[in-house]
């Protein structure tokens, strides 16, 4: 786990670095990227504080799903096939206030990053300004990018802490074909809004064997700059609905997308690239679990992945030290359950018959 941390944090560190270079050119970003070296500097000291005082190994990621509500029904969700999200909100959340609560007590414990989805997050406007308050923290926002009008783009220029990742399947034609018809527009028009104020924003691209190449090719990677996108998330898509098992890649698939990316961080220096999950055997299997992050529901509930809906444990209400320790996290990770074999983007959801019955054990 050592060397995994070290990984991590090297790897956050350069993510940061190329972002402060990528923002030179505008002062109050440049401050901004150079106030996030030194807060990585002071969560990976705490990070090592709680490993040698309560042998806690502690991730710098969460990914947090603060919303039950969507305003879009994109084929293929998993947010409404594990039941996150749904068109109504009668489901139990955790209110701003409690969401303060565990982002306070994840930046003392070391964590750096926590990533905000749904539902729509820009749903829970609430829970955004209670996050914006945590300087010590960076929160990437994943949303549809349809509800980025005037008042979320001022949102997003006062808190600099509070990153928009716009989710897009490619071109208009991809994207409306799976989020709805007119939903690139809007999404692009949202982008505009934040290029005009020159906020540093990112977009996020489910990647299938289908259109890997067309969304990694630097035609449509220029496009993306063009518009000043400075990140771009690649996410393996999981094969949720029946039927789409071949859109899932294969290891020959992960290994010519890193390969790509790769090649994508060389030309283009001031763009920042990730690619979800990546190369998992380099890393001895799936991050999920606390290894290199973990889920936390809109209910508090402490989950391995967004895609493996279990738990034994809630984090706002037992503690995030509890959700690290939690006796489920704990067997995926004695079990070596996170290298299990898999066809997609995670190994859990494939394997979900074997996680309840560790859940039920």
């Amino acid at each position: 786990m050592e060397n995994l941390a070290k990984f991590m944090s090297d790897n956050l560190r350069s993510l940061v670095a190329t972002a402060y270079r990528s923002v030179l050119s505008n002062p109050r970003e440049a401050r901004f990227a150079l106030n996030a070296q030194l807060a990585l500097s002071r969560g990976e000291r705490r990070r090592k504080a709680m490993l040698e005082k309560e042998g806690l190994e502690v991730p710098p990621f969460l990914i947090c799903s603060i919303a039950t509500t969507c305003n879009l029904q994109c084929k293929g969700c998993y947010a409404r096939n594990n039941g996150i999200a749904s068109d109504s909100s009668d489901k139990p959340t955790l209110s701003g206030e409690q969401w303060h609560k565990l982002f306070v007590e994840a930046s003392s414990m070391g964590f750096n990053v926590a990533l905000l989805a749904g539902g729509e997050p820009l749903t829970r406007r609430d829970v955004l300004e209670e996050a914006a308050r945590v300087k010590d923290m960076i929160f990437p926002v994943f949303t549809n990018g349809t509800m980025i009008g005037a008042v979320y783009t001022e949102f997003f220029r006062k808190h600099l802490n509070m990153i928009p990742v716009v989710s897009l399947e490619g071109d208009a034609g991809a994207t409306d074909n799976r989020r709805g018809e007119g939903v690139y527009r809007r999404a692009v028009e949202g982008m505009e809004r934040l290029h005009k104020e020159g906020i540093f924003y990112g977009v996020s691209i489910t990647v299938t064997t289908e259109n890997k190449e067309a969304v990694t090719s630097d035609a449509y990677v220029d496009s993306l700059r063009q518009r000043g996108c400075k990140l771009i998330f690649y996410v393996e898509y999981v094969p949720i609905d029946e039927g789409t098992k071949h859109l899932a890649f294969a290891d020959a698939d992960v290994q010519w997308m890193e390969a790509r990316v790769d090649e994508l961080r060389t030309s283009r220096h001031d763009t920042i690239f990730v690619s979800f999950p990546g190369d998992e055997k380099l890393l001895d299997g799936c991050m999920a679990a606390g290894r290199g992050f973990f889920h936390i529901g809109p209910d508090g509930a402490a989950e391995p992945c967004p895609f493996s809906p279990n738990s034994d444990t809630n984090a706002y209400h037992d503690g995030l030290r509890a959700a690290l320790r939690s006796p489920l996290f704990s067997k995926l990770r004695n079990a070596s359950a996170l290298s299990w074999e898999h066809t997609g983007g995670c190994t859990l959801y494939e394997h979900r018959d074997e996680v309840d019955a560790m859940v039920k054990g």
